[in-house]
């Protein structure tokens, strides 16, 4: 694992590409590091490129086309479910607390309907979920911003939304009396595990290059198995990034899941369930669409 520094060069991503080639989105948090940090480190054809970013970049960059499949918020199949395949058993997930998605409060959660709470602006799937835990859930309806919780209009909010590394960050502040896991909130309501990320492909390219797609997704899947069998390294090299200790790390990385089980499809179907009947996704997104190599 001593090439867990290569740094990857991400070329341009205009022009033509060859008919092999391929454009994938990757999540930059470290919740995608038991994939990816094994996916530097293994041969891939030269015309696979790789982008880094948020979940929203990824999104925004899917839709427009920019990107032919990746990483992305739940929320973006929720909205555009006709312009995309899951591949099958990949996810980003959590069956109980996540320790990446919080809601910090500075009153009780259920308090919060005369208050303001500033969204992270990087994941659509948290900012919907933060909202159907307070609004279905708790019955409060407080005020909404998006805005930089690292900024000045975190200290007048009475609520913060915060993701992935930013929430790591955070959880280990005394800023806010009240941390509240979004993940095991909703496993509490629903009984049920909840996937924050998927990973899509564009319907086109599925159609016109279905063999780089399950060359991809096999590789992804090669990936995972890797990465459970060499995690213990992984967060030796990850978590400076934040920075945590290496057992903490360990602890947060065990407890996030890979896979898009029967039981995570049903949890992705209440999911969008619930956004459709608050007019926020579309009714194609159930039953879900998926890109199986089998």
């Amino acid at each position: 694992m001593a090439d867990f520094f290569r740094i990857i060069c991400l070329q341009n991503l205009e022009g033509n590409r060859a008919m092999s080639g391929a454009r994938i989105g990757m999540v930059n948090f470290i919740n995608t590091a038991p994939i990816y940090e094994i996916w530097k480190t293994r041969n891939h054809p030269a015309d696979w490129k790789v982008v880094e970013a948020p979940p929203s970049t990824l999104n925004r960059m899917l839709a427009a086309g920019e990107l032919d499949l990746g990483f992305v918020s739940s929320y973006e199949y929720g909205v555009r479910p006709e312009q995309y395949r899951l591949l099958s058993d990949l996810s980003i997930s959590a069956n109980g607390s996540v320790g990446s998605v919080f809601l910090f409060s500075r009153v009780q959660p259920k308090l919060l309907g005369d208050h303001t709470v500033l969204l992270s602006g990087q994941s659509e799937t948290s900012i919907s979920l933060v909202k159907i835990i307070l609004e279905e859930f708790f019955h409060v309806h407080p005020a909404y911003e998006v805005g930089d919780v690292n900024g000045r209009e975190a200290t007048q909010a009475g609520g913060i939304l915060a993701i992935g590394d930013e929430a790591l960050r955070l959880s280990a502040s005394e800023e806010f009396p009240y941390k509240l896991d979004l993940a095991e909130v909703w496993c509490q309501y629903t009984n049920l595990p909840f996937v924050f990320a998927v990973c899509a492909a564009r319907e086109e390219f599925c159609q016109k290059s279905p063999e780089i797609v399950a060359a991809i997704h096999r590789e992804f899947l090669v990936c995972r198995g890797e990465g459970r069998v060499h995690l213990e390294s992984i967060c030796e090299s990850v978590a400076p990034r934040i920075p945590m200790h290496p057992d903490e790390c360990y602890v947060y990385l065990r407890a996030i899941e890979y896979d898009l089980g029967k039981s995570k499809q049903v949890a992705l179907e209440k999911f969008f369930t619930y956004l459709i009947n608050r007019k926020e996704a579309s009714p194609l997104s159930v039953p879900l669409n998926i890109f199986d190599n089998e």
